[in-house]
């Protein structure tokens, strides 16, 4: 007799997800989590959990119409998930019949007393389904599923496009691909991976450089041919617009458009995981320095430029802390990709979302100040900084440079007119194909380009 489910069974993998979403809820990020999970199970527990999160405000608002009395967390967290998992959705991931069936396997293996109470709940829900889903979406938490302070927040910073980057960070994001400049042409990338069976696109906005591809399908980088040898790379069309901005021509007033010399000293100041590193470097021969204050990250910055054949200088240090690693230099370019809250990826990290609390912001906001007074004297007149972070709030793009340039005697500084501010996911930062193919939706970033006339 055929088995109904592949090994390991469906009750298996709900019951980890189940964890990771309390994990969640209790504080611990899924980077954290995930790799405490067998590697076998750990992509399938990963896109459950992810589908979990991207409905949690909804699936807990429902649970606490359906069973008022919160149940105990191994019990509550398997639930929540089940409902979430049982949102209605064009393309669920399950027939509902066997996540219910499955979910009640999953509880009694945890909890087996509680088998009967989670059956119960979820066959109620999937009775009662449209009319509870609708009650439970009153709730702006609910219906947008992200805390009140994030939707608040979006609200006071795009009053007219607040609904736009929700309903963005519910969408599933697109893979993009950096094709290594050094080894071959995104086109010819392209054909290699329709041999592969993998179709994709090359996008043509130049903003992003020439070497961007879309793949039609999201897959493991084990199936990207010439991964292993690096002639590609992962990378968000929002995070590809780095290195073009910093090595481009200028267009400051009083600046004259010349592209980034060869040779110039450039420092990547918050450099892991190496991404806009190694972009940096297949697209200029530079003097580059990478540094980053986690031993263990910094680790990832230098895999990663092992496997695409590049090297840079690293160092681990504080970026604030000047005195402890800079050697009296100057540098001709500057990338801060500033730490912050990382809501313009929440798409990709359905997380951050449940872990940011509203105080974050304002210790995040000191801490980019602090990387931009400190690094401002490190640059050489006539040199250029380019401000990044991967976030949709005002708070830390905006804010922190109009501040930063109120800061500066007059005439140190001018902001590059190619600078393209805050970059929304799904209103202002759309990129296209070729014919007949969709926009590329990047991620939420903001990007301000400067440079120190004097």
């Amino acid at each position: 007799m055929q088995t109904v489910y592949a090994s390991p069974p469906l009750s298996r993998t709900l019951s980890l997800c189940a964890d990771a979403v309390g994990a969640v809820q209790a504080g611990r990020s899924l980077a954290d989590v995930l790799p405490e999970v067998a590697a076998d199970l750990r992509p399938a527990v990963q896109a459950l959990s992810f589908e979990v999160l991207r409905r949690l405000g909804g699936a807990l608002a429902v649970r606490a119409l359906l069973a008022p009395r919160t149940p105990p967390a191994r019990v509550d967290h398997l639930l929540v998930s089940a409902i979430a998992l049982l949102w209605p959705q064009p393309a669920p991931p399950y027939p509902a019949h066997t996540l219910v069936d499955q979910a009640v396997a999953a509880a009694r293996e945890r909890t087996p007393a509680a088998a009967g109470f989670v059956n119960a709940v979820l066959r109620r829900f999937l009775r009662e389904r449209e009319a509870r889903v609708a009650e439970a979406e009153r709730d702006p938490v609910a219906a947008w599923n992200h805390p009140a302070w994030w939707i608040a927040r979006l609200r006071q910073d795009w009053p007219a496009r607040w609904q736009a980057l929700l309903a963005g960070a519910a969408e599933h994001p697109p893979m993009v691909l950096r094709v290594n400049a050094r080894r071959g042409s995104a086109a010819d990338y392209v054909r290699r991976l329709e041999a592969q069976g993998l179709p994709a696109w090359t996008l043509d906005d130049p903003v992003l450089g020439g070497q961007a591809v879309a793949l039609a399908q999201p897959c493991p980088v084990q199936r990207l041919p010439g991964f292993a040898d690096g002639d590609v790379s992962v990378q968000d069309a929002s995070a590809q617009r780095a290195a073009p901005l910093l090595l481009g021509p200028a267009a400051a007033p009083g600046v004259a458009p010349a592209p980034l010399r060869p040779g110039a000293r450039v420092l990547d100041a918050c450099a892991a995981p190496g991404g806009k590193t190694a972009h940096l470097l297949e697209r200029a021969d530079l003097d580059l320095l990478a540094l980053d204050s986690d031993p263990r990250r910094l680790a990832r910055v230098r895999e990663t430029l092992d496997r695409l054949h590049l090297r840079a200088a690293t160092a681990c240090a504080d970026a604030r802390q000047t005195a402890a690693w800079w050697d009296g230099r100057p540098f001709d370019a500057i990338l801060l990709d500033a730490p912050c809250s990382a809501s313009g990826v929440v798409r990709r990290h359905p997380d951050a979302r449940w872990l940011r609390r509203p105080e974050d912001i304002t210790h995040l906001a000191r801490t980019q100040d602090a990387l931009l007074q400190a690094l401002w004297p490190l640059l050489a007149p006539g040199g250029r900084l380019l401000y990044a972070t991967c976030s949709v709030f005002k708070a830390e793009g905006a804010d922190r440079i109009d501040a930063f340039l109120q800061r500066l005697p007059p005439g140190q500084a001018a902001l590059d007119s190619a600078s393209p501010g805050h970059l929304g996911p799904v209103t202002d930062n759309l990129h296209p194909g070729p014919a007949g193919r969709p926009r590329t939706a990047g991620d939420g970033f903001h990007y301000a380009l400067i440079h120190k006339l004097s």
